[in-house]
């Protein structure tokens, strides 16, 4: 399903007014206020679901500011952005980044949770089936991002707890947990920074990606 731009739509809406009544067409400024108003009052707090999902941090909304003008982020500010969201990125409390790589693909084949309909105590799925293929297996996965087939194997990880693999355990673990650490404007929702997956999960999730018993490296 194609993105609607909330703020194209506004803007097509003023300027019909505008040419009806002969008034003034509205600033940039006045247009954003206006797109947030009307998008605030489209939505309310159901089940999981809560109205401050609308709100943006810098990283949502300087990107979102970018891609509505077409073109990309300064890259000077991109990297403050990444080195922000670095710093948010909470480490395994007990130094463990690997969990179990079964209860990682469970978690990663798992699209539930955070939806209006949906048990707000029903553990909440990593969806990551709907972006990346995950195994050989699959006849069904989304493009948005790249296949994560072989992920661990492609980057030479045969041995998760030595010192070789530790740059490449630490990125995957970042990753997961705030995936604008290290892309400003990753479409990658942040999973453990939001609240999506909690500390356990991750693990698992990184257990999926990197151990080598895992159907992703085989």
């Amino acid at each position: 399903m194609k993105k609607i731009n909330t703020r194209h739509i506004v803007t097509a809406l003023a300027v019909a007014a505008a040419v009806a009544g002969c008034a003034a067409l509205p600033g940039s400024a006045e247009l954003d206020q206006i797109a947030a108003q009307t998008v605030k009052a489209s939505f309310r707090d159901e089940g999981p679901v809560k109205i401050d999902r609308l709100v943006q941090d810098d990283s949502n909304r300087e990107c979102s500011a970018a891609q509505a003008a077409g073109r990309e982020l300064d890259p000077a500010r991109a990297k403050a952005i990444e080195a922000a969201n670095l710093q948010t990125v909470k480490w395994p409390s007990d130094g463990k980044f690997l969990g179990d790589w079964k209860a990682g693909e469970q978690i990663a084949q798992n699209g539930r949770g955070l939806t209006w309909t949906d048990d707000a105590k029903v553990t909440v799925g990593g969806n990551c089936y709907n972006c990346h293929q995950i195994t050989k297996e699959e006849i069904s996965f989304g493009t948005i991002g790249p296949s994560l087939y072989q992920y661990g194997k492609i980057r030479g990880v045969t041995d998760p707890d030595s010192a070789a693999a530790r740059p490449i355990v630490e990125y995957t673990w970042g990753k997961v947990w705030n995936s604008k650490a290290y892309n400003a404007c990753s479409n990658m929702p942040r999973a453990g920074h939001a609240g999506i997956l909690n500390e356990q999960q991750v693990r698992h999730i990184v257990a999926l990606l990197l151990d080598p018993q895992s159907p992703v490296n085989k």
